[in-house]
């Protein structure tokens, strides 16, 4: 069994505002004749008037079709919201004709009040029948418990069949046993079956009675064979039936406890099928105790306050009562948390202490490193909500997850924020066999998920600098990868060519000179070109210009190299820079103007050099600026770890006035600035 989905707002082949107004106006039609039969009623003389003077009928006609016809505008094809609005209008026109009968009698027109009294019968067999037998059947979900209890369904309608048969054609009854002043004639009476009218009556009233326990059985049942979500759905209609069970046997005695009992079977219903998720049976209690608790408490204070008062201050009757407004007005919110914790603890006990969870939760995230706090905290929060697992999931290239216990087909997924950036989602299973309320458990979670982003976004800066690590030495792995290549390949091959010139030109020189001075000559362009590679190696490793010129003149070598005309701007002294800076400034400028040349198709573009507590290098275009969707390319990711590796940050957006604008912060150190 499956909670309830959300249906389609209209019927099929209906127009939703004219299907919403008819149900609504008969709703309202319903309960009005039920008020009217009410009015009616308290006009009647004495000796016409019922006893007892309001039954659960009453209630049924007051809040059945008003809480069926809220269902039906949210769920119109929900069956149990069909069975509670059809009902609860049968009851509705039970209240008013028989009202109506009572008052016909009491005046003489017995004719009337027969026919009257087809109509409080009739709307009294559809709305028993309806209530008592099938809204239990086909509740919450609509549906019934299985194939196997159709046999009773059709049972319902026979039975509902021959007791409207029966109630039509009723033999005249005996006047030593008639309850009212005068006997009211049934036009249609079958009196040759008076001697059997008391059989009939007696066993159709048995057989309602028996299908009445079985439809309650079956809600039993159901819940019973659920899973602990459709558990918690079917709780509220079988409470709210069960404590109406329990007044109709308690006697007359309990007539207004019965009476209200049956108007709460709607609400329960509407509940069930609405809201099961949000308020639950536990929350309920807890609830009404906290409101007792406050309503006694205050009221003691206020009383106790304005008694003193009276005393103390006599003659002054206004000062005592805000004087015990405002002491009652003092405690409200405080006695309001000290009881919500007294029963939070009294049916939760220690786990489910939202205070003592916090505390659990900032204990294991102190002790445990940041790669081990997930599974620790996700431990205590599947412990302290009584889930059946709980899983956190981070926001993360790698897409990190840590899962504790079974979390089941469909977990609650419980966004993880931190200050303002979703950083991952904490997946909560089914409730466990010790599970809390639905507002109590909200309650926790709010509690547990700052925590959890916390935790989630120090694993992520984690890996971020694990990843940031492990690039930078695979960096410098590449680099001494191919400077020993170069140094092998190239320089080494060179040298050792140089060297076996050098010897071939001695062993020449007197013999054949002209061949000694031939490879002298190759000699030197040979060294030629080994300076070419050493100044090719020197300036991978850092450029000289930097050396040569200092940072603002060697980016305004770069800028004159080509198209468009770039202009160099600068601040603050950029002549004691450390070297790691100034590498990552000139690599970060030489990249975006690439870029500029390479994509923007700019006519002007700015370098900016700013040095102040960082130093700051924008390199800003006027082109077309950045595709969208578009995704980095090498260059631009090379620039972001250029300044990741410095602890700097570099932001590659649109420009302001239009184009492409980069701006790198590069980090130095507080003894350079």
């Amino acid at each position: 069994m499956t909670p309830l989905r959300p249906a389609p707002s209209v019927t099929r082949g209906l127009p939703a505002s004219p299907l919403r107004l008819a149900i609504v106006a008969v709703s309202v039609g319903a309960f009005a004749l039920t008020v009217a039969g009410i009015v009616i009623t308290g006009g009647l003389p004495s000796s016409w008037v019922s006893d007892p003077p309001a039954t659960p009928d009453h209630a049924a006609g007051l809040a059945f079709p008003l809480v069926g016809a809220f269902l039906l505008v949210h769920r119109p094809r929900s069956a149990a919201a069909w069975v509670m609005y059809v009902g609860g209008i049968g009851c509705a026109l039970n209240i008013f004709g028989s009202a109506m009968m009572l008052r016909a009698g009491a005046d003489g027109a017995l004719a009337t009040a027969g026919h009257y009294r087809y109509v409080g019968g009739l709307g009294w067999i559809v709305g028993g029948t309806l209530l008592a037998i099938m809204l239990p059947l086909y509740s919450p979900d609509g549906r019934l418990p299985s194939r196997r209890w159709r046999p009773m369904v059709a049972a319902a309608a026979l039975v509902m069949v021959a007791e409207a048969a029966r109630l039509v054609v009723r033999p005249t009854p005996p006047a030593e046993n008639y309850p009212l002043p005068r006997i009211i004639p049934n036009p249609l009476a079958i009196e040759a079956l008076s001697p059997y009218h008391t059989t009939i009556q007696d066993s159709l009233a048995l057989l309602i009675n028996v299908l009445a326990v079985l439809s309650l059985l079956s809600l039993a049942l159901r819940a019973h064979r659920a899973d602990p979500t459709t558990r918690r759905q079917i709780a509220w209609p079988l409470t709210s039936f069960a404590l109406y069970i329990v007044c109709l046997l308690a006697g007359e005695s309990w007539w207004l406890a019965g009476t209200i009992a049956t108007g709460l079977i709607p609400v329960a219903i509407a509940f069930s099928m609405l809201r099961y998720r949000l308020y639950g049976i536990d929350t309920v209690v807890s609830r009404a105790f906290v409101a007792a608790g406050l309503i006694a408490a205050v009221s003691a204070i206020y009383f106790g306050a304005g008694a003193l008062a009276g005393l103390t201050l006599s003659g002054y009757d206004r000062i005592g009562g805000l004087t015990a407004a405002l002491f009652a007005g003092a405690v409200f919110h405080p006695l309001r948390r000290l009881l919500r914790r007294w029963v939070d603890r009294l049916m939760y006990g220690t786990h489910g202490d939202p205070r003592a969870l916090a505390a659990r939760l900032a204990q294991e995230v102190g002790e445990a490193e940041p790669a081990n706090a997930l599974a620790a905290t996700a431990a205590v929060i599947r412990e302290g909500l009584g889930l059946t697992g709980v899983a956190v999931e981070v926001n993360d290239p790698g897409t990190r997850r840590v899962e504790i216990g079974l979390l089941g087909p469909a977990p609650r997924a419980v966004p993880l924020i931190r200050h303002g950036e979703p950083v991952g989602r904490l997946l909560l299973g089914s409730p466990g066999p010790r599970r809390f309320a639905a507002a109590h458990n909200d309650r926790l979670i709010a509690v547990v998920t700052p925590y959890m982003a916390d935790v989630v976004h120090a694993v992520r800066m984690t890996a971020d600098l694990q990843r940031s690590r492990e690039r930078i030495l695979t960096a410098r792995e590449e680099e001494r990868r191919r400077l020993r290549r170069d140094l092998h390949d190239g320089l080494g091959h060179a040298l050792t060519d140089m060297a076996m010139s050098i010897n071939m030109a001695r062993i020449n020189l007197r013999s054949a000179p002209a061949s000694a001075d031939r490879l002298l000559t190759e000699l030197r362009t040979g060294m030629d070109a080994v300076g070419q590679e050493i100044r090719e190696l020197v300036y991978g490793l850092r450029p000289p210009t930097l050396d040569e010129l200092g940072l603002a003149e060697a980016v305004r070598a770069l800028a004159v190299e080509g198209e468009p005309q770039v202009a160099v701007e600068t601040e603050g002294d950029l002549s004691d820079l450390p070297a790691a800076a100034e590498v990552a400034a000139y690599r970060i400028a030489q990249e975006g103007l690439t870029n500029i040349r390479k994509h923007a198709r700019a006519r002007s573009a700015t370098v900016s050099l700013r040095r102040g507590e960082s130093l700051v290098v924008r390199v800003q275009d006027d082109g077309h600026g950045l595709r969208t969707g578009s995704r980095s390319g090498v260059g631009l990711l090379s620039m972001r770890e250029r300044a990741a590796e410095l602890g700097g940050t570099c932001v590659i957006g649109e420009a302001p006035g239009g184009g492409t604008l980069v701006e790198a912060v590069l980090p130095i150190p507080a003894g350079r600035i």
